[in-house]
């Protein structure tokens, strides 16, 4: 019978055997580990573990919601504009888009509205802007993730996607511009990435905040995450402000007929996309102005 201590005591190698292991680990076989954790640590594996948590948490195909149980019974036109960001960081960089849905919700006088469904993993408000219906939506879930929210909210209410408009933060863009861009490639932003996974195409319309590039040796991912500074906190309210009145300029349905909407695509299907230049005189200018305030700004911090 073999005594029970024996199943405690940890097997140890002598020095020469460990070493002599050790050698053949990275001889024989230490070449195909290393492949395997630069594998892991790649852009393409952390992206395709984040679709496969995108597919879990979303639990069905978004095709064979679309539509069937919409809680908007009217035939008017319908709109769903989400503000991009992480829960908790309303007020850093990469949650900018939850700032300007702050403010849209204000506008329309609805800021204690707000009203949490479990489903969507989210909160929602239900409004109407001219005759359209539009539904307001701040996911609960990661920036990674939040297109799960994104496409349960679009089943539930029954809204397509290209009636979807998501306000998200622009690295490429500098603090002070604003711009409408209709579908095309996520360009790197995780958020957006998740919504096109999830959403089967990426026709989605799309509010682009400017929050520039970090100018010093801080790593993006540090730099989206951290609050706005002072100097840039004195602008931000014009370009909210600037912000919410573009998206009620999208929301109308004059407006949105003159914009020509194109088909559905597969994920990552790429596509010519069209970028508003202007909505109007007085917007364009006042745009300008903040862009060179903040451009002022940034200047001076750097001296």
């Amino acid at each position: 019978m073999v005594p029970q201590e024996s199943f405690r005591t940890p097997v140890r190698l002598s020095q020469p055997v460990f070493g002599a292991t050790l050698s053949w680990f990275f001889s024989a076989g230490g070449h195909w580990c290393h492949a395997a954790f630069e594998l892991l640590n790649s852009v393409t594996m952390r992206r395709l573990l984040t679709r496969a948590i995108n597919r879990f948490l979303l639990g069905e195909l978004f095709s064979t919601r679309m539509g069937i149980q919409a809680e908007i019974n009217t035939h008017s036109p319908r709109r769903l504009v989400v503000g991009l960001g992480n829960p908790g960081m309303e007020n850093t960089r990469h949650s900018v888009g939850m700032a300007v849905l702050g403010l849209l919700a204000a506008r329309l006088g609805m800021s204690d509205c707000w009203k949490g469904d479990k489903y969507v993993s989210g909160e929602v408000i239900v409004s109407e802007v001219k005759d359209t219906k539009v539904v307001l939506l701040r996911s609960k879930l990661p920036m990674n993730i939040n297109g799960v929210s994104v496409a349960k909210a679009a089943g539930k209410y029954g809204i397509k996607p290209e009636d979807i408009l998501l306000v998200h933060d622009e690295l490429d863009k500098p603090l002070g511009k604003i711009a409408i861009k209709h579908g095309g490639s996520a360009r790197g932003h995780n958020g957006v990435r998740s919504c096109v996974d999830l959403l089967q195409t990426d026709v989605m319309h799309r509010l682009r905040v400017g929050i520039g590039r970090p100018a010093s040796r801080t790593s993006v991912d540090r730099y989206v995450l951290q609050r706005f500074s002072p100097e840039e906190q004195k602008v931000l309210g014009a370009v909210l402000s600037q912000s919410v009145d573009l998206l009620l300029s999208q929301l109308s349905p004059q407006e949105s007929s003159q914009v020509c909407k194109s088909p559905s695509s597969p994920a990552g299907g790429r596509r010519k996309s069209q970028t508003v230049k202007e909505t109007s005189a007085s917007l364009v200018e006042d745009s300008t102005a903040v862009r060179d305030e903040a451009s002022e700004l940034r200047q001076k911090e750097k001296s």
